[in-house]
């Protein structure tokens, strides 16, 4: 489990699609010692009756290691999952944005 509980309050200052990206990049490459500058992040949108609902996120590293995060936009939470599945961390972000499909 990650320090500090089951739900984290917000620690980043995310107020856009591109930072969230880079949070989560910088949050799955530190949790697998991973060097972030080897490993590109995919963004995938997530869909429901037509209308963006989230973002999914996979980060594939070494020795076929992949690690994943889902931005849930009606709620604002971010959940990260490591190597094997498993949720490691959950954050209520402090900031609320809309993403446009064309930008996911």
């Amino acid at each position: 489990m990650f320090p500090g509980g089951p739900m984290s309050e917000a620690k980043s200052d995310i107020r856009s699609v591109d930072a969230l990206r880079r949070y989560v990049h910088e949050q799955l490459c530190r949790h697998e010692n991973l060097v972030g500058d080897q490993f590109a992040l995919e963004t995938t949108p997530l869909i429901r009756g037509g209308a963006l609902c989230g973002l999914q996120f996979q980060l594939r590293g070494p020795r076929s290691v992949r690690l994943g995060a889902v931005w849930a936009a009606d709620r604002n939470l971010l959940y990260l999952y490591d190597a094997r599945g498993e949720r490691f961390h959950k954050e209520q972000l402090k900031h609320q944005f809309h993403v446009q499909l064309d930008a996911a």
